[in-house]
């Protein structure tokens, strides 16, 4: 369902449009924030609901030199799919397809021995020396090498091999726990562990092509961190970091996905009217309400109900009461538009539609997680795919 759409003869029941031209000018306006640096457009999770392979091809024709994955999987899917230069994915585990991302020409990070052991022998097998880049933790406490004696193990055991030419250390890495929160202490204590261990590793003979620890929040705020590659995932997507740090303008983003649905039915009920699983809306007069065939099976979120937003006929509405599987109700106030209009639940907002954002707020959550969430049940419908130009 993530391949691209053609414009549909007849209403769909749902389709997340995908403006691929948004996407290239976030791509370009993210470059210009970290001219020194080369950009990873970071693609994992279907490039955050967006649609990987079609995402991964417009940020590459906008400059991005670099592509990000979590898994491997997902790195060979972009391969498979003709996705050319350099790809990295860093979220394996043990038995994982070394050997296939070896062939692949995937750069794999590795954050403990088990994972270099494992690595070193697929590049025996394979004929092929690996190109790996080593992960430090910094300070986020989730993937990454401890600094001190694992570190230098680590260091020491990927010198070893790079000398055997059973692999290249391409890269050292690592990632900000707080880089969302301006002036979090935690991130001048990041910055100046990883050049520490950047420096013993260079000590050791490590020469990386590439030292990477901004994310999007850092790419947009803290250029010091900028080294030699920035990896922006959130922002390609033309979505804040965090609100405390501005909306998506103020960086010169655009958000890239507008998810919408057709009304399905229109109907007149009276006051009192109870709404959806437990009665958690009644009308409080006779009104109308519209049925959106959308539910927490497409990734609607259900900790929404009762407040997200939609934009129906030109005007603001709420969810009335329980967000279900397939559907959710709108109480339109008296209104009644045709079935099959366009209920528009977020999109850029600059046309008077929600954000993304808009829901994170009414669920309690980040707007990573709004547009990631959105199924496969969903089309994705692709615009602007032409580079203008």
């Amino acid at each position: 369902m993530n391949e691209t759409a053609t414009a549909p003869t007849a209403p769909l029941r749902a389709r997340a449009e995908i403006d691929l031209a948004a996407l290239r000018a976030n791509v370009r306006a993210l470059r210009a924030r970290a001219s020194g640096a080369a950009l990873m457009a970071v693609v994992k999770s279907d490039a955050y609901g967006h649609g990987a392979v079609p995402c991964a091809r417009a940020a590459v024709e906008a400059g991005a030199r670099w592509l990000g994955t979590a898994t491997p999987e997902e790195a060979l899917a972009l391969r498979k799919a003709g996705l050319p230069g350099r790809i990295m994915c860093w979220l394996w585990t043990p038995g994982g397809p070394w050997r296939e991302a070896i062939e692949a020409d995937l750069d794999v990070s590795v954050s403990g021995m088990w994972a270099l052991r494992e690595l070193v022998a697929a590049a025996r097998e394979a004929g092929v020396p690996a190109r790996v880049q080593l992960k430090a933790d910094t300070g986020l406490g989730r993937n990454g090498c401890q600094p001190g004696e694992d570190w230098a193990e680590l260091v020491a055991e990927a010198v070893r091999a790079q000398s055997e030419g059973l692999l290249r250390v391409t890269g050292l890495w690592s990632h900000f726990a707080c880089a969302d929160e301006p002036g979090h202490p935690s991130i001048a204590a990041q910055l100046t562990l990883f050049r520490e261990m950047l420096a013993y590793a260079e000590s050791r003979g490590v020469r990386p092509e590439v030292r990477h620890i901004a994310n999007s929040p850092a790419t947009l705020t803290l250029p010091e961190s900028h080294f030699d590659l920035v990896r922006t995932g959130i922002a390609t997507y033309g979505i804040s970091p965090s609100p405390e740090l501005g909306v998506p303008a103020d960086f010169g983003l655009r958000p890239v996905m507008t998810l919408s649905a057709s009304i399905a039915l229109v109907k007149r009920v009276p006051g009192g009217h109870g709404v959806s699983y437990g009665h958690h809306y009644v009308t409080p007069g006779e009104t109308t309400l519209g049925l959106v065939p959308v539910g927490y099976a497409d990734g609607i979120p259900r900790h929404a109900s009762g407040a997200g937003p939609v934009l129906v006929d030109g005007k603001w509405r709420t969810v009335a009461g329980r967000i279900a599987m397939d559907q959710f109700v709108v109480d339109l106030g008296g209104d009644e538009p045709p079935t099959g209009t366009r209920a528009v639940l977020f999109g850029p907002g600059d046309r008077g539609e929600p954000t993304a954002e808009d829901w994170a707020q009414a669920a309690g959550t980040i707007a990573y997680e709004i547009v990631t969430r959105i199924g496969t049940r969903v089309p994705r419908v692709y615009v602007n795919e032409e580079q203008a130009g």
